[in-house]
């Protein structure tokens, strides 16, 4: 019997680069199953709100939407084989650099992916990473080689 992978996939939302992972793991036939967070942006801002009741205060609206997403995060990040996090272009992805960190410390295995001009940013990033690329053809690669040798 082959093993499933459970692999975790964080960071930017802007692009198609889980798309692109996700057909690159289907042609290679990997046995893979990919999560992430919820990545529609105004849903993900506002979950807390929106269950638990409005708040007037800026900060405890994105409290509340913080901790609700981290039941979501923590327990799948918990459950990953493998945690790929992609730092894009457009925005500072704090909450990446967050998943990244908590990958990191629960010694689950961690693929970075970024462009080469947040290198030096990403540093101590890149340093706790088992692997950093620089496209999603390159994780897929990175899955298909650890997952079938």
């Amino acid at each position: 019997m082959t093993k499933t992978w459970n692999v975790y996939l964080s960071g930017e939302i802007h692009t198609d680069w889980r798309d692109t992972i996700r057909a690159n793991a289907e042609a290679l036939d990997l046995p893979v199953v990919f999560s992430g967070p919820v990545t529609d942006h105004g849903s993900s801002d506002d979950c807390g709100v929106d269950i638990l009741g409005a708040e007037s205060d800026p900060f405890w609206h994105d409290h509340k939407g913080a901790k609700v997403n981290a039941i979501r995060t923590r327990t799948l990040i918990a459950d990953a084989d493998v945690v790929v996090v992609r730092f894009g272009e457009k925005y500072r992805q704090w909450n990446a650099a967050f998943d990244a960190g908590f990958a990191a410390a629960t010694g689950t295995p961690l693929i970075v992916m970024h462009s080469e001009e947040h290198r030096h940013a990403l540093k101590e990033v890149d340093a706790a990473a088992l692997a950093v690329a620089s496209t999603p053809e390159q994780v897929a690669k990175v899955l298909a080689y650890v997952i079938t040798g």
